[in-house]
């Protein structure tokens, strides 16, 4: 059996002094670091119109850029206007083993006519578009 000499303590912790204390600037520096909450950067942009007004090509550039450069990007993307993609239709090589378009539906479940869901009039034209791109696609 263990015998344990209480009267002489085994440990005996020095008096602390200030320089011991300190954290090593690194390591300051990582927990200030640590402290800072993180915004994600938020320029302002404006809202171009490359298109006309019933085929709109809208894009965004950075507001804060002078009225001289500006001007130049925005004759620049018009000069190559056509080598973006603005729609599905303008990108015929897509290999459609990466990109499809599917209802994950699970086998031996019959499909279930769900009720009628309203909209408002102009909803249901550009709702009526797209499910024809979709099956035009």
């Amino acid at each position: 059996m263990a015998r344990f000499d209480f009267e002489n303590p085994i440990f005996q912790a020095e008096e602390e002094d200030d320089e011991d204390c300190e954290l090593p600037e690194e390591l300051a520096r990582l927990l200030k670091q640590e402290e800072r909450v993180i915004q994600p950067h938020q320029e302002f942009v404006e809202v171009i119109n490359l298109g006309t007004e019933d085929a709109k090509r809208e894009i965004k550039i950075g507001a804060a850029l002078e009225d001289n450069v500006k001007k130049g990007l925005i004759e620049l993307l018009q000069e190559y206007i056509d080598i973006f993609a603005w729609s599905y239709q303008d990108m015929p090589g897509l290999d459609t083993d990466i990109v499809v378009h599917r209802l994950p539906l699970k086998e031996g479940c019959p499909p279930v006519k769900q009720k009628l869901r309203r909209t408002r009039p102009e909803m249901a034209v550009k709702i009526k578009e797209e499910v024809q791109k979709q099956l035009d696609a």
